[in-house]
């Protein structure tokens, strides 16, 4: 027996936080951090008679993840409670969705120009290929990545491991809301599955549902992952691993990795095959670089799921859905491929200022403001984002406006002050908050257009460095920018450069 070939089929289960006021089910505040067992009440907490309400704006929330993730948003749905024991569960089970998610059959696409150049772990480069039929590959640019359902439902508490020597529980997140996004069995590499998180990541914080810090479990990802085997012409599967609780893209990718090597090595040693109702349950271990089994899942009976008797089902109204829509807006690879379209823009630039939303719409209203909308880019790219990073701040801590921006790119564009001077002005701009317009008059920068002052400078000039013109008689053309230093010093660096350039070329010239 000899393996041919084999592939890597991974799904993921993306648990996300959302950034409504309150918990799911009750009035405590949904925050981060804080003194542990500070933001707990009855209804979190579980405890006996305890009524749990829905929060309107957790379900709006989720309808406008669904409608960012190109889903269906159900019209009338409910919540479930699935059983399990966890130290972190107060409950002993926890308010979700079974059979009725919020929201289904969506997908997100994922950019060829994306991906990263590395091979699969099987040796192979990334193919795209297609799933049951489905062609995966949008527009030949992109790799879509079906999402099978969203589903609203409650986060658990934290255990704290103190030293290795005691462990505690921190309810605080308890009845934090959650959307969980389960995708289908559509990707083939560790790279894509991290990409893939990566994307929903940045869609989900432009749409404003989630902070989606991964170091602070905003998001977290399950990765569902098996083999396809191919051993003398016979296909095989493997038995499904879910690596729980990866909290960022490379342990994402690393964990999928180590893990597929196991699967295949497991598979040639002792012929572990698939098995539809098992599947096991692994952690990350980051120091040792490997997967560790956790539990075995023998079947969805293990959860015990019933009707969540306390909340009752409902519907979900238009006026919701149509709302939810409207939240959503322009998405950022739709942004960016208008923005190379309509500004010109590199991939990069266009990448760099698509990366938030808030910079995104800063720069638009820049470029709208100004005649150079390239300019006012550049402007932004190499000047005020070196600033922001520098300082470790977002554009919203800034106080320039759009119209300081546009303001001196258009002075550039018109020639009014040199590039050297332009950095001057954007200094004096961030230092004092002052127009471009206005520091330019008051240090008396603007450019000299006029063509006879130029020309008086130029002859004169000329006349005052004979040695260097008769250099230039004898070829020595590199004379010129000596010669041009010194008209923009006898203009006190006022001269337009290339009306100057053009004046004393021609004046060389006919000598």
């Amino acid at each position: 027996m000899a393996i041919d070939k084999y592939e890597i089929v991974i799904g993921c289960e993306i648990h996300t936080q959302l950034l409504t006021k309150t918990k799911a089910f009750c009035a405590c505040e949904n925050r981060y951090g804080g003194m542990p067992d500070t933001r707990v009440c009855p209804v979190c907490l579980g405890l006996p008679g305890a009524m749990p309400r829905v929060s309107k704006g957790y379900v709006e929330l989720g309808a406008v993840a669904g409608q960012a993730l190109n889903c269906n948003i159900a019209r009338f749905t409910k919540f479930d409670r699935k059983h399990y024991f966890y130290p972190d569960l107060a409950k002993g089970y926890q308010i979700t969705q079974y059979d009725m998610p919020l929201c289904t059959d969506g997908y997100v696409d994922l950019p060829f120009s994306h991906y990263p150049k590395n091979e699969q772990p099987g040796g192979e480069k990334f193919r795209p290929k297609n799933f049951k039929g489905d062609d995966c590959v949008v527009d030949g640019k992109y790799r879509r990545v079906r999402i099978e359902r969203i589903h609203l439902e409650e986060d658990v508490g934290k255990s704290l491991h103190i030293e290795g020597k005691h462990s505690y529980i921190d309810y605080n997140r308890c009845g934090t809301p959650l959307i969980e996004i389960v995708t289908k069995p559509d990707m083939t590499s560790p790279e894509e599955a991290a990409l893939f998180m990566q994307t929903v990541q940045e869609i989900l914080r432009y749409v404003k549902v989630t902070k989606g810090n991964l170091e602070e479990g905003n998001m977290r990802c399950d990765a569902n992952i098996n083999l396809n085997v191919w051993e003398d012409g016979k296909l095989y599967h493997t038995p499904i691993s879910e690596i729980k609780n990866l909290n960022s893209f490379r342990s994402i990718k690393d964990a999928c990795t180590y893990e597929a090597k196991r699967q295949l090595d497991e598979f040639i040693n002792d012929r572990q095959e698939f098995n539809p109702g098992f599947k096991v349950t692994m952690g990350w271990d980051e120091v040792k670089g490997q997967t560790v089994v956790q539990r075995t899942k023998n079947s969805f009976v293990d959860y015990r799921f019933v009707v969540e008797p306390d909340i009752k089902p409902f519907s979900v109204s238009e006026e919701l859905i149509a709302e939810a829509a409207k939240k959503v807006g322009e998405l950022p690879e739709a942004k960016r491929t208008r923005f190379k379209k309509e500004f010109a823009l590199s991939d990069f630039d266009a990448e760099t200022l698509t990366s938030t939303r808030e910079l995104s719409l800063w720069f638009e209203e820049a470029a709208s403001k100004s005649k150079s909308p390239k300019r006012a880019a550049n402007l932004i790219l190499s000047e005020l984002l070196a600033v922001l990073n520098e300082k470790n701040m977002t554009i919203a801590d800034v106080a320039l406006t759009p119209a300081h921006i546009a303001e001196l790119a258009d002075a550039l564009e018109d020639s009014k002050i040199t590039s050297k001077q332009g950095k001057e002005v954007f200094a004096e701009m961030l230092a004092t908050n002052k127009m471009p317009s206005v520091i330019i008059k008051e240090k008396g920068m603007e450019i000299v257009s006029d063509a006879g002052e130029i020309e008086k400078i130029v002859d004169a000039v000329i006349s005052a460095n004979p040695n260097a013109v008769a250099d230039y008689k004898k070829g020595k053309t590199n004379v010129v920018g000596w010669l041009m230093g010194q008209v923009m010093k006898e203009s006190h660096g006022k001269a337009n450069p290339k009306q100057a350039t053009e004046l004393l070329n021609k004046k060389l010239a006919a000598l």
